[in-house]
């Protein structure tokens, strides 16, 4: 009952449901209390019951808050398909969740409480930095993402990034855990953790809501346009024709482009032809673009594309063998910039969802490709780029072209704008989740990248929500569901750098390093345990001299 009341709190704090964040401060009291007790039972068992423990807390939070992602394997597969594949999103994440916990338990057999807490949120930075750099990555319930609904309580990301609410989180729990634990008459602890507790909860937010009242942005206006088609992501590439789709998205713009116009941006995969990046110039719909730009002195179309290259031999390791034309070539989810003269500047998605986009650790497990396949996905990886880049216009303004999943990343995203992008161009389509959370939580966390970097993000989605966010990370503007829609903002461009954008995620580091190191205590600490434990009387000659050495007793 304890760990199914931790998942309800957590599950209560996370977006898109408003005004619950602060719970999170609170919500893994009951889990840590399950802890201490089974700490105290008689059984030989507590490490299993306390792992079956963790993992019923974890593995029904993540579910219920991350429920949509069927939704999407269930429009490729057949639904007891999707449910098996949905284990990975669902099921993986709480088992590293539920390590870290069990962790903390084997610390607590061989050191003191302060130090196993210590351990406890290493543990679980670590994870958390885990989740977000192998191949199987999935950042979507880092505890420090929670607060994305209520971001006047955490303007001090722009100098941690999420993993400085993480550590809030943890902090705050365990002290509001050992007040509850010090409530004993005559406890004389119980007022100083009372004073611990308070300045734990309250001092960020105090510190946040005056950065939040006191921040004003400089004025260094440029007017951009975001556009949302509204076009069926299981219709686009098949049945709907690219150049209707094409002729959509150029009369929204039209609708509010202005002569100052300097970015039209549309969303992932916008133009869903495959295109071959050194012809694009020959292309009908890059024409059609250019045609339609030409009555803007400074405008950009910044869209999605499906594009391709072609290679003579395997110059990539995801490059696949076309059997007709006997060579190579990458498939890319891109971004590309198209302006009024013949240059052109691609982006390939760099942060590829594991198993759609990519094959999750293909050097040792290619032979999954066909399964990936099978499931909807690509039978090879898509091409990626490792660093990302800005897309620069006519008139030098620097755009961030972050698609889809890789705004999820707050270190990523501030490589861009140690690049010198001004702003933030999230390009999107979260239609394949349905009218679900999904959409409205992935839009929630792009308020954290404003903050972060202090910058405006001009969000385009196909069916999802599109929006302007703020450098406070206010929603100005956004569309409803499934409509189609054109905002337009003078949004003001940034070039300073936060502290974040310029250290990244070193809160993440710190915590990973200091797992690493408790890791080594823990596996010294049993090996002492169990060679202290082979001279402990009980066996062979020790017991016998021990017997021979007894003295006898009055009974």
């Amino acid at each position: 009952m304890l760990a199914l009341g931790s998942a309800f709190l957590l599950w209560l704090a996370w977006p898109p449901i408003p005004f619950t964040a602060i719970i999170l401060l609170i919500a893994l009291v009951p889990i840590l209390l399950a802890v201490e007790n089974i700490l105290t039972l008689e059984s030989t068992r507590k490490g299993r019951l306390i792992f079956r423990t963790a993992f019923l807390c974890f593995v029904v939070w993540n579910t219920a808050s991350i429920y949509w992602v069927i939704n999407s394997l269930t429009a490729v597969m057949p639904t007891w398909m999707a449910l098996f594949v949905a284990i990975i999103p669902f099921g993986l994440g709480s088992l590293l969740m539920t390590i870290a916990f069990w962790l903390y338990y084997r610390l607590r057999l061989v050191t003191t409480k302060f130090i196993s807490y210590t351990g406890l949120i290493c543990f679980w930075i670590g994870y958390e930095y885990l989740h977000q750099t192998w191949d199987l990555a999935f950042p979507w319930m880092n505890l420090g993402n929670g607060f994305a609904q209520s971001h006047y309580l955490i303007q001090w990301y722009e100098f941690t990034g999420v993993y400085g609410g993480t550590l809030w989180v943890l902090l705050s729990n365990i002290l509001i855990f050992e007040l509850y634990q010090a409530l004993r008459p005559g406890d004389p602890g119980k007022l100083k953790l009372k004073f611990l507790s308070a300045g734990m909860i309250l001092t960020p937010i105090v510190i946040s809501l005056i950065m939040y009242f006191g921040y004003t942005e400089k004025s260094n206006p440029a007017n951009i346009v975001v556009v949302q088609p509204n076009i069926d992501p299981y219709e686009k590439f098949g049945s709907l024709n690219t150049s209707a789709q094409i002729a959509r998205m150029i009369h929204l713009s039209d609708s509010l482009g202005q002569s100052n116009t300097e970015y039209f941006i549309w969303p992932e995969t916008a133009i869903s032809q495959d295109t071959e990046e050194k012809n694009i110039r020959m292309e009908p719909n890059f024409i059609a673009i250019q045609a339609f730009l030409s009555k803007y002195k400074n405008g950009n179309v910044l869209s999605g594309i499906e594009s391709f290259t072609m290679y003579d031999s395997q110059k990539t390791e995801t490059a696949r063998f076309n059997e007709l034309q006997r060579n190579y070539y990458d498939v890319f989810n891109a971004a590309v910039l198209i302006e009024n003269s013949p240059r052109v500047q691609f982006y390939h998605k760099s942060k590829l969802v594991p198993g759609v986009e990519q094959t999750p650790f293909s050097n040792s497990m290619g032979f999954l490709k066909p399964a990936f396949a099978a499931f909807g996905g690509s039978a090879g990886s898509y091409g990626k780029q490792d660093e990302p880049s800005v897309f620069y216009s006519q008139s030098g303004i620097g755009a961030a072209p972050v698609i889809c999943y890789e705004s999820i990343w707050g270190e990523y995203v501030g490589k861009y704008v140690k690049k010198d992008a001004q702003f933030i161009a999230i390009i999107t389509n979260d239609g394949w989740w349905g009218n679900t959370s999904g959409k409205d939580q992935h839009l929630q966390y792009a308020k954290l990248r404003a903050i972060e970097t202090r910058r405006w993000v001009a969000r385009s989605a196909n069916t999802g929500i599109s929006a302007f966010i703020n450098q406070r990370g206010d929603i100005t503007q956004q569309t409803k569901w499934w409509v189609p829609a054109a905002l337009k903002a003078d949004i003001n461009l940034n070039e300073d750098l936060t502290f974040y954008v310029k250290h990244g995620d070193y809160v993440a580091i710190a915590g990973s390093a200091g797992s690493g190191l408790f890791g080594i205590f823990m596996l010294f600490s049993i090996f002492a345990g169990k060679r202290n434990k082979k001279s402990v009387p009980g066996s062979g000659t020790d017991s016998t001299k021990l017997k021979l050495n007894q003295t006898k007793l009055p009974a």
